[in-house]
């Protein structure tokens, strides 16, 4: 039997961790599992979906921020590459640059298919998501993405993503969502602000994006604020009015803990007094050995972070996912039942209507069907039951088309939405409309399910501790 794409997919992946990190190989097989117990359920697409490839298994650093902001400029710097990315005064780039690492000492720059159709990018099969909100974008992917490749030791092993400049007045709904797509997968995250322009008050839709929707995440820690370009601002203003008039704006978004990062790059560096200079440079230079410390060590962020998810996955599909599927179906199997009793007492109250008005009786009529002999009993039965199954299916069939139209706005997030309409088309054939009474529990789940739930989530536990053995040493020895 030949493999789908995911299990060629997975196939590929495990081979590379074993060399890597024999641990996050394991933990793929628990992904393996839980998929198993999602296709039974039907929230997932056996032959295109997986919850291991929701998860980026290679280390990933995404930059972010307002255009003319030193992102491109900041990325040069760190891989001592002055020609990787064009900089500028203005918005240079507006495409996502994924950048990792080559043997080869010149820079290539690969089209979009290079990252759309290798499954070990972040971007695998991105076309067909931003197909949802650009007509255009399978068709002119290079027009969104590009894949480069450079030499440098501090590549090996991660990816780096470069952003276009963020306006979120003028911000494509394509840019946006990925954006969203890249923030989801980083293990950390680089949120860049202009200390120069514009005033932080007037960017409050760009905050908006940046900041306000991203401190609420279970994975907030991995976003770093940095206020760069600080050294410019000394020509003209005191720096540290500006830190505050900054600090405050991020604080009304709801960012009011966390720390706040200054920097500037001292190759491009303007003419400052010495004394300010030497001050900036090294604030500067402390909170940029900071960010280089977290670069540094996001591979082993990331080993915990994929064995966090799997735990997540774990619990949201036994809390969360599995429970809105049983509402779903005691809402069908009580609004079929309901209809019918409904349905039933019209077609009683109607049939007494008539025997009062003709003055007949059930007896009576009844001996008036067995006197016209020409149609037999066992037909006039089979037929009564025939209208009456085929009235029981219909009425399955159009409660759970309503219910259907009714989650489509119940439920905002589109994969839930399509997983829980999945799982529930699953729940609602023809053997469950014909034994309704008899539905209690999704097709798929059990006490034996739930088991393997738990199993799945003590292994996590099992799995961090070996994560500790490796990177620590608490007793010393």
């Amino acid at each position: 039997m030949a493999q789908t794409q995911i299990e060629v997919r997975l196939k590929n992946l495990k081979e590379h961790l074993k060399k890597e990190n024999d641990i996050l190989c394991e933990v793929v097989d628990k992904f393996r599992e839980l998929d198993k117990i999602a296709y039974k359920l039907g929230f997932l697409n056996s032959d295109t979906q997986s919850y291991a490839v929701q998860v980026s298994w290679w280390p990933m650093i995404s930059v972010l921020g307002t255009y003319s902001a030193g992102k491109s400029t900041f990325i040069n710097h760190y891989l001592n590459q002055p020609k990787l990315q064009r900089t500028g005064t203005h918005a240079i780039d507006d495409k996502f640059s994924v950048i990792c690492f080559s043997n080869n000492e010149n820079i290539s720059i690969l089209p979009a298919i290079a990252i759309d159709a290798d499954s070990r990018f972040p971007f695998y099969k991105i076309s067909q998501e931003l197909a949802d909100v650009a007509d255009d974008a399978e068709q002119n992917l290079d027009a969104y993405l590009q894949l480069k490749t450079c030499f440098s030791e501090k590549l090996k092993g991660k990816i780096l993503i470069d952003s276009p400049g963020f306006d979120a007045d003028n911000q494509r709904s394509s840019t946006l969502r990925i954006t969203q797509h890249i923030i989801d997968l980083s293990d950390l995250v680089l949120v860049f602000f202009d200390a120069r322009h514009p005033e932080p008050g007037a960017m409050r839709d760009t905050l908006e994006h940046l900041v306000a929707k991203t401190i609420d995440r279970n994975d907030s820690d991995k976003f770093l604020y940095i206020l760069n370009q600080i050294d410019i601002t000394a020509q003209e203003d005191n720096p540290e009015e500006v830190i505050a008039a900054w600090t405050r704006a991020l604080a009304q978004t709801g960012l009011v803990s966390g720390r706040f990062y200054h920097t500037f790059n001292p190759d491009m560096c303007i003419e400052l007094p010495a004394n300010v200079k030497e001050r900036l440079e090294k604030k500067s230079q402390t909170d940029m050995e900071d960010i280089h410390a977290r670069m540094e060590q996001i591979g082993i962020e990331r080993s915990y972070r994929v064995i966090g998810m799997l735990e997540d996955i774990t619990k949201d599909l036994e809390q969360n996912i599995v429970p809105q599927i049983q509402k779903l179906l005691q809402r069908w199997k009580q609004k079929v039942i309901w209809t019918e009793i409904s349905l039933d007492f019209i077609i009683i109250a109607t049939i007494g209507l008539w025997f009062a008005i003709t003055d007949n009786t059930l007896t009576g009529t009844w001996q008036q069907l067995m006197g016209l002999g020409t149609i037999p009993l066992w037909i006039i039965v089979t037929v009564i039951f025939i209208i009456g199954l085929w009235l029981h299916l219909k009425i399955g069939d159009i409660a759970a088309k309503n219910i259907l139209k009714q989650l489509q706005t119940e439920v905002t997030d589109e994969h839930i939405r399509e997983g829980l309409t999945r799982a529930f088309n699953k729940n609602t054939g023809t053997w469950n409309k014909l034994f309704i009474w008899f539905v209690d529990q999704p097709v798929g789940w059990s006490r034996k399910t739930q088991q393997r739930l738990n199993e799945i989530l003590t292994s996590v536990n099992n799995y961090v501790q070996k994560l500790n053995d490796k990177f620590t040493n608490p007793s010393g020895n």
